[in-house]
This record gives structure tokens, sequence and C-alpha cells, in this order.
């Protein structure tokens, strides 16, 4: 659910993600992921390239379409978080995030171009895997990223598909007939437990 808010720059020499200077906004990422994630902050500059082309003042949902990076960083510049239930993740592997509002699908779609990545070989590096990462320069690659800002990515409008838009069944409070302990999701005759859909042994 993002609100767009309009963001006061200090000066026109100044780089803002979001509210926040680029140095400070690295700092957030690494108080938040524990690490100065390349793609936390090229993800900063996604969230502000969509923003720039939603419309002011309207609600949106998220969608990130790869678990890596790019869900901490819609998390750290807009109120869609997974545990609010506007952000969610579907896993396509892609470097892509999509805002949309929820009653019709409309939305903007942003992503990483490979294709304008020819001017910037560290990212390009970075992207593709192509040295091993204790060969990357990651002073070089952090600077690139700084350089490029917005000269990496593209956007397209999209619409989100119906199936996607329908609210998600969330658990009630019944027990499950088996171990009588655990919440059941509707329509579903045991708990996750008991159909070994759990990541852990007991």
């Amino acid at each position: 659910m993002l609100s767009k808010i309009d963001n006061k720059k200090d000066s026109k020499s100044d780089i803002y993600i979001g509210k926040y200077t680029y140095d400070g906004y690295v700092r957030l990422v690494e108080s938040f992921h524990h690490h100065v994630a390349p793609g936390v902050i090229i993800g900063g500059f996604m969230v502000d390239l969509a923003e720039s082309q939603l419309p002011k003042g309207e609600i949106f949902d998220a969608i990130c379409e790869t678990r890596k990076c790019l869900p901490d960083a819609i998390q750290l510049l807009t109120p869609c978080t997974i545990g609010n239930g506007w952000l969610r993740v579907v896993h396509l592997g892609r470097f892509a995030m999509i805002f949309y509002e929820k009653e019709h699908g409309k939305g903007i779609r942003v992503f990483l171009d490979e294709s304008k990545m020819d001017a910037w070989q560290e990212i390009k590096a970075w992207y593709f895997n192509l040295k091993p990462k204790k060969d990357q320069d990651s002073e070089l690659l952090m600077r690139q990223i700084r350089e490029a800002g917005l000269g990496i990515l593209s956007w397209e409008e999209v619409i989100i598909r119906s199936e996607f838009l329908k609210k998600r069944p969330g658990s009630h409070n019944g027990m499950c007939p088996s171990c009588g302990q655990s919440e059941l999701i509707p329509g579903v005759d045991l708990c996750q437990k008991c159909q070994k859909k759990i990541p852990y042994l007991i």
C-alpha cells in the first residue's frame, strides 16, 4: 500500500532515494540488511522511478518478482511490507517490482534493464556473475551504481491479472482434528504440520 509522498530535495546536486540522501539510504540499508547490498541500493532507485510515474495521493500495493534484495528496498521506502500484506513476493527470478492500485490492478513495473548496462561494466559483472565475488571491485561497483542511478532502469505500464487481485484467505481459529493444536486454513482438513509440510523435524 504505497502512499505517494513528495520528498523535498535540499539541493539539485544531491542524490536522494526517497526522503533520504544517498549516503543516508546506504546507512539505512546497512542497518536493516546487515550489509550494503548492491541490489537493495539499486532497489531504492527503482522505488523512486516507480513513484515518479504513479499518480500522487493514491494508495498502491506491491509485487516483487524476486526474493533477493528488492523486497527490503520496498519495505524500507514504502508502507508495503510482507507482514502487512501490501507486499507480495512472486519469485520469477527477475529483478523487477510492480506498484499497482489493488481494485483494478493498473500499475507500473520497474526493472533493471540489461540492455543499459554496457556503460557500467562492474554492474554488469555483478548482475550476470561474470566473475567470482572475491574478484569483484566492490568500491567501483558501488560508485557505478551511484553514478548510473535511474539510467540502468526501465519501466512499463502493466495490469495485474485478476487472480492476483483476489483477497487472499486468512487463517481462522479452528483446531486441527489430528493434533488438536494448530489453526486451520479455511477449506483445508489438516494443518500444515500434520500434512508434513513444515520445514523442521520434532
